[in-house]
């Protein structure tokens, strides 16, 4: 049976607690390691817990598992992060949609290893969105429609390769056909001017990084 959404949580620094706030109700969730404990802190009911668990509380997971829920373990030495695994456990539900829950700051290994692999061609089926801190991050490919609020900041970033015939609406600074290579600037720092944006490409992946302005706000 496949699902339309699954969720995510992420180990490392807990998620934004509003982050939790657009999951849908019912939606499997699936916690990397100490994601559970992240997971339960923002009232997720969590269906699994995948990870080699060296972080997450025994406590915890002793109650997860008299609770019923399901426990993947893996070695601790293994060759991928506790995350990747759970993103894989989340493609054999067959989502439509997958969102991952995450915390910002700590290792910078970890958020930038976070970034690529939410742009792996093997999630390419999937749509695929992540609250990370107070960033709201979204994979792009062909096309797809953005919800934000007159200010914000949106950050258009290249992953993979080159991201060809990149086209814009409802942005202030237009893009029309243009390529994004990894590494480049180009894309980054654009704005909402109306509450939709849309973003289209031919080929290739973008990372549509959104700042929400009350963020920016509370910085300056």
């Amino acid at each position: 049976m496949s699902e339309e959404v699954v969720v995510v949580v992420a180990g490392g620094n807990p998620p934004d607690p509003e982050s939790a706030l657009g999951v849908p109700l019912g939606a499997p969730v699936i916690a990397a390691d100490r994601g559970l404990e992240h997971a339960l802190a923002l009232g997720l009911e969590v269906t699994t817990v995948v990870g080699d668990l060296d972080s997450a509380s025994p406590t915890a997971v002793a109650a997860a598992e008299s609770a019923g829920v399901q426990i993947v373990r893996h070695p601790t030495e293994k060759d991928a992060t506790d995350l990747e695994l759970a993103l894989d456990a989340a493609l054999e539900l067959g989502p439509a949609r997958i969102v991952v829950l995450a915390g910002d700051g700590g290792r910078l290994d970890h958020l930038l290893s976070t970034l690529l692999l939410l742009g792996s061609g093997r999630y390419a089926h999937v749509q695929v969105d992540a609250a990370i801190g107070r960033a709201r991050v979204h994979v792009v490919r062909d096309e797809r429609e953005l919800s934000g609020e007159p200010g914000e900041q949106l950050s258009l970033l290249a992953l993979h390769g080159p991201a060809e015939g990149v086209r814009t609406e409802g942005l202030g600074y237009a893009l029309a056909g243009e390529t994004l290579a990894p590494g480049s600037s180009r894309g980054v720092s654009n704005v909402f001017v109306s509450n939709l944006a849309r973003v289209t490409l031919e080929h290739g992946v973008l990372l549509a990084i959104r700042i929400p302005a009350r963020v920016r706000a509370s910085r300056d």
